[in-house]
């Protein structure tokens, strides 16, 4: 599982913070970073860690067909979400992707996630952590 794809939208902090982590935790994967506009893909570029980079609704399309994981905000599973930018088309090739998703929940653009303080990083580093484990073999990844 070494075919990562992360996606990201809006000022793509989060997405920035996913693609460092991933590349610290599995030096050895493919990171395809994915904004769904221009902003959140040059920030993605700037941590210096992507293999790839891509911006927009195809290419999001077109990832999810060959990623073995992708993670992004719990966002990007869901049509409309993150102020529009989430089209139903891209909410639907993360959604029926046959790759494992790590979505990481937030309390934004209406949607409340129980159990889940905004901005834990707790909840970041169990990510990554996960996505390593998985990266090496690790049952517990799984």
């Amino acid at each position: 599982m070494n075919n990562i794809v992360v996606i990201d939208g809006q000022g793509g902090r989060l997405g920035s913070k996913l693609v460092e982590g991933i590349r610290k935790a599995c030096p050895q994967a493919h990171i395809l970073a994915i904004g769904t506009n221009s902003i959140a893909t040059e920030r993605m570029m700037n941590s210096g860690c992507a293999t790839h980079l891509a911006t927009g609704e195809n290419a999001v399309i077109v990832a999810c067909r060959t990623a073995d994981i992708i993670v992004g905000p719990f966002g990007i599973a869901t049509a409309d979400a993150m102020m529009g930018e989430i089209s139903p088309a891209m909410a639907n090739a993360v959604a029926s992707s046959a790759a494992y998703r790590v979505l990481i929940p937030m309390n934004l653009c209406n949607t409340y996630v129980a159990g889940v303080a905004k901005g834990s990083a707790a909840i970041l580093d169990d990510a990554l952590e996960h996505i390593r484990a998985m990266v090496n073999g690790e049952q517990n990844g799984k």
